[in-house]
């Protein structure tokens, strides 16, 4: 009898049933009386030294992340490290740039720390499909989707990043607006600018609006000082905008910058909407108008099933957790 058996017999996951065993957090009343019926059933013991011995044997949870100056990614982290705490597992970050190879990155630290698992915040799919085959421990992709590279080892967290860019656009045009300004990530190695790019240029073919990509986008990396500098171009291509969707919150907060420091107000001359959610959005002035991610819901996810699938055999899993809009004072209706 293996914990594996335990969990095809209770109908619960390898990771429900190892909590469990080690009397852990986040088992239900339910799981946990139907896992110990069966432990009795079967007289069944926990190895501790096979235990101890499995968890010397790698070196906990790597979480790769791009891009240095991501308030999300901040956010999600905390949240991801508290829940792996809980579960025992150790963590360590890496940081590298948005152009960055992430996945060459995760060969050489699968080569030289052997972790247990890993994370990603942050992926260009293009380098997954190319070389990601050499990874052969669980990982995971937090606010990308997996779904369509099809490795086994490679389960995925999201927003639905394209619906999402698209209410943006749609809530702006709700409010009068069309001749929008949108700032967003480098599409060329950022899957998420694109598919967000995509989900803002479907809008306005929707609502029967031109979208002229040489005057009314600017691409910057997720940062302040990026979303500050693309607005300033965008200011200079078109004198005429009256509203902005920057992908990020971080680059909307740089653009309101950019905005005021031109002698223009928020939401008075220009309506800005960001994207994220992040907390120094509600204390912004004007406070930011924003299309919210759940957070605390992305990082709890990622971290069950990253975790459920290192302690058991576990297909790959593709979760897209619902965003909602955050109204804000950085919008108005002309």
């Amino acid at each position: 009898m293996t914990i594996k058996d335990i969990a095809k017999e209770s109908g619960y996951s390898v990771g429900t049933v190892s909590r469990t065993l080690n009397n852990q957090p986040g088992v239900s009343v339910k799981a946990r009386e139907k896992i110990m019926e069966v432990v009795k059933k079967y007289h069944f013991q926990l190895n501790q030294n096979a235990k101890h011995l499995k968890k010397q044997k790698k070196d906990g949870i790597a979480i790769i992340i791009k891009g240095t100056h991501n308030m999300l990614f901040s956010a999600i982290v905390e949240k991801i490290q508290g829940f792996l705490a809980q579960k025992d597992y150790d963590s360590a970050i890496y940081y590298y740039g948005e152009d960055a190879d992430e996945v060459r990155h995760a060969i050489a630290i699968c080569r030289e720390r052997r972790p247990e698992g890993i994370m990603f915040l942050g992926s260009n799919l293009n380098h997954f499909a190319k070389s990601f085959s050499a990874i052969d421990v669980p990982c995971i992709l937090v606010t990308n989707s997996a779904s369509q590279l099809g490795f086994a080892n490679l389960s995925s967290v999201t927003t639905n990043d394209e619906e999402a860019a698209r209410f943006a656009i749609e809530y702006l045009i709700g409010y009068g607006h069309k001749n929008i300004g949108v700032l967003g990530g480098y599409k060329a190695f950022s899957y998420t600018a694109q598919k967000r790019y995509d989900g803002a240029i479907k809008a306005f073919a929707e609502n029967n609006l031109i979208f002229d990509a040489g005057r009314n986008y600017e691409e910057a990396y997720f940062d302040i000082s990026e979303g500050y500098n693309a607005m300033q171009r965008l200011l200079k291509k078109n004198k005429n905008l009256t509203a902005v969707f920057a992908m990020a919150d971080v680059m909307a907060i740089g653009a309101i910058r950019a905005i005021t420091d031109n002698g223009l107000k928020v939401p008075d001359d220009i309506s800005v909407i960001g994207f994220d959610g992040i907390e120094i959005g509600e204390y912004y002035s004007p406070r930011l108008t924003t299309i919210t991610q759940q957070k605390d819901r992305i990082a709890m996810l990622a971290s069950e099933i990253l975790t459920d699938s290192i302690e058991g055999e576990m297909k790959a899993s593709y979760e897209v957790v619902p965003f909602y809009l955050t109204p804000g004072e950085s919008v108005r209706k002309i």
